[in-house]
This record gives structure tokens, sequence and C-alpha cells, in this order.
């Protein structure tokens, strides 16, 4: 029987990841290359063949990786069977706080999608759908007494639409985290601007 794979080969995995998406984020994934992602984990060409094939490689394993634990965070909030606003606020709080380590990647999968061969980009966005059904569902929940559930998909994408852009404007500096943005967010949508609460001033970044 052959052996496993090691934590270590796994971690150094990860390593890669991590710093072909920075590299991906900042420079595009056109121009970036695979001696540059090499220089950046301290590795050198060689190795980094043994872990990734090619750059595509990367790419797929980035965006498929992070819409995965998005789609794997719905299926865990829908075990946790919470219901209308408790749910489509914890499901906005734990969207909000993924994104939060994970800005490389998701500026990775919504910029340099569009490079993905047909099938992976079919399969990269199965997966998104499914993350935006699951939001949808949420928010149809809330809506269940209003007069039209067709608005259940136009609001959700609404809602993605402050938070896929969040990475664009938010600074590691800044006098608001992640972890302050969820509740905003949600107050928000859910409330109109009149219902937004300031986070407490132990929680502001000062």
């Amino acid at each position: 029987m052959g052996r496993g794979r090691s934590a270590s080969y796994d971690d150094q995995r990860e390593l890669i990841l991590s710093q072909a998406a920075q590299l991906f984020a900042r420079r595009g994934y056109s121009a970036t290359s695979m001696n540059q992602v090499a220089q950046a984990c301290e590795l050198s060409k060689a190795t980094l063949y043994h872990y990734y094939r090619d750059k595509y490689a990367l790419l797929v394993s980035i965006a498929e990786g992070h819409v995965s634990r998005l789609a794997a965070l719905i299926d865990e909030e829908d075990a946790l069977r919470l219901k209308g606003e408790a749910r489509l606020r914890h499901l906005i709080g734990r969207i909000v706080d993924e994104y939060a380590d994970a800005q490389d990647a998701h500026r990775v999968l919504t910029e340099d999608v569009k490079f993905l061969e047909d099938a992976d980009r079919v399969r990269v966005l199965d997966k998104e759908r499914q993350v935006v059904e699951g939001f949808a569902r949420a928010v149809a929940e809330v809506r269940q007494d209003k007069r039209d559930a067709r608005l259940a998909k136009p609001l959700t994408m609404l809602l993605f639409g402050m938070i896929n852009w969040m990475f664009t404007w938010m600074k590691p500096e800044g006098a608001l985290g992640y972890q302050d943005m969820g509740p905003i967010v949600a107050d928000l949508f859910l409330g109109g601007l009149d219902k937004v609460q300031a986070p407490p001033p132990a929680r502001a970044r000062a």
C-alpha cells in the first residue's frame, strides 16, 4: 500500500495557492508567470511543478477551492435549521467572515474566471449558483408574507453587490473590520439606512 501524502505536502500546496492568488489578484492572471510564483514561495521552479503542473492548474484550484468553501458554508447553514431573519443574518455574517481571509481568491474568482476552460468554468459557476440559490432561499423565507416571490433572486443579487466588492475598498488598517461589516450589511439590507447600528467601540479598529 502506498503512503498517503504528508501534512507538510498539503501545507505547501496551500502556501503556493495563497501566494499565487495574491499575485493573480495584484498583477492579473495573464501577467503572472510560474517563475514569479516560485519566487514568491521561495521555491525552485522544479519544486513548484511538483505540486502544480502549470499556471492554469493554480487558477482552477484557487477559483474552485474558494467557491467550494462558500458552497460548503451554505450546506452548513442549512444544517443549523435557523429560520427567517436569524438565518439570513447568520448567512451574511458567515460569508463576510469568509471573504475576510480570502480577498485574493475572491478577486481571482471575480476577475479571472473568464480564463477557465469551458468544463472548468461551468463547474465553478454551478457552485456559484448553489451559493446564490442558498441565499435566495433565505431571502424568500424572510419575505414569505410579501407579494412577489420573484424578487428573491434580484434582491439576493443586490445583496451580493454589497458584499462581493468589499475587497476593493476595505483596508486592513481601516476603522471597521470584516467582523464589523457583517451586521452592518445585514442591518442595511433588512432594515434600511435608519436601522444600521455602529459596532461597539471595543470591536471597531483604532
